[in-house]
């Protein structure tokens, strides 16, 4: 079978080039003509590759490093193997991801699956739903009455954009997504397979059982918005669910019903977050968290992986742990613990 390549690089740059582009200095001059082509994890490198080497404790990268250049931080620059170009950054990696959107633009914004452009005759798109010149509605994607797309947005195969709601400019709805009781702001991507609107799990319980509580609210989805593949956000109960600028939502992530998140918040896949809670801006929430309903997390806060949170987390703090507390009290518990093992088994050991 032969190698297919899915991203081919759009153009050559020279390491000056990439210095000036990233406001890296070049340590190298007779070195600053040297071309890079491609981008590339330090333990592959190759020839034409630009790689890059962060902090001290990748150190360990620069022996026996094959590259044409490095993005490095100034503390393992005078490590970097003879004949490789040096550009030194104080964040490596930030630098190193905008050449790769530079030689890779496919890859850095998700396109069109067919290649189609305007409205495939494959798709149905109601009369009166209202479309900017520059939407791409591809084969089998639906789209609703009374719908409004800004120019630039694509709509992918399978897609479908349920009645009334509103997608702002140069945003994406990726394969088999469902957006529905939404308004979706500029440069927004839905990955393949999200479900954007659909009712929050509310239920009373009555004599015959759980009953349905109509969910009457919307989704607000603000600008350069990520949603990941698979992810599912629900529409508010009575007021909206909020997703801020600029956050990321990573693969299977579930987002419940009146949840408002803040801007530039990041959530890793697996995680969930029950109906009503408030994160704040810049949070981090890492694989696998779990946060109950009602609560805050306040802006700036970490949340580490696999940890469970049944208590509102203040601005600024790292809490670990199921249940999760402060993090140092959690490592402190968890030392304690592994104490107490080893004394135990050397008691048993010693009969």
């Amino acid at each position: 079978m032969s190698v297919t390549e899915f991203f081919v690089p759009a153009r050559r740059y020279s390491a000056a080039e990439i210095a000036v582009l990233t406001g890296a200095e070049i340590r190298t001059a007779d070195l600053a003509n040297v071309q890079i082509e491609s981008v590339a994890a330090a333990s592959a490198g190759g020839d034409g590759a630009l790689v890059f080497v962060e902090g001290k404790r990748n150190a360990a990268l620069m022996d026996g490093l094959s590259a044409t250049a490095v993005l490095c931080t100034p503390d393992v620059a005078d490590r970097v193997p003879a004949g490789i170009a040096v550009l030194v950054s104080p964040r490596p990696q930030y630098a190193f991801a905008m050449v790769g959107r530079l030689l890779y633009p496919d890859a850095a914004s998700p396109g069109t699956m067919t290649g189609e452009t305007g409205v495939s005759s494959g798709a149905h798109v109601d009369h009166s739903a209202r479309l900017e010149d520059g939407v791409v509605v591809e084969a089998g994607a639906v789209v609703a009455g009374d719908v409004e797309i800004g120019a630039g947005t694509i709509v992918a195969p399978n897609a479908v954009i349920g009645k009334g709601c509103k997608i702002g400019r140069n945003s994406y709805v990726g394969p088999n997504a469902v957006v529905q009781y939404a308004l979706i702001g500029d440069r927004v991507v839905i990955h393949a397979g999200a479900k954007i609107g659909q009712d929050g799990f509310g239920f009373a319980f009555g004599k015959s059982g759980p009953e349905r509580i109509p969910q009457i609210g919307r989704v607000i989805i603000q600008d350069n918005v990520e949603v990941g593949a698979n992810s599912a956000i629900d529409r508010g109960a009575l007021g909206d669910t909020v997703i801020g600028e600029n956050t990321k939502i990573d693969n299977l992530v579930q987002i419940a019903h009146n949840v408002r998140v803040g801007r530039n918040c990041v959530i890793a896949g697996l995680s969930g977050v029950s109906g009503s809670v408030t994160i704040g801006d810049n949070v981090m929430v890492a694989g696998g968290v779990g946060i109950a309903d009602h609560l805050t997390i306040g802006s700036g806060a970490q949340l580490a992986a696999r940890s469970g949170f049944m208590h509102d987390v203040p601005a600024r703090e790292i809490w670990a742990g199921y249940p999760a507390k402060p993090i140092g009290q959690a490592m402190r518990e968890v030392a304690t613990l592994t104490r107490l093992a080893k004394s135990k088994a050397r008691k048993e050991d010693n009969g």
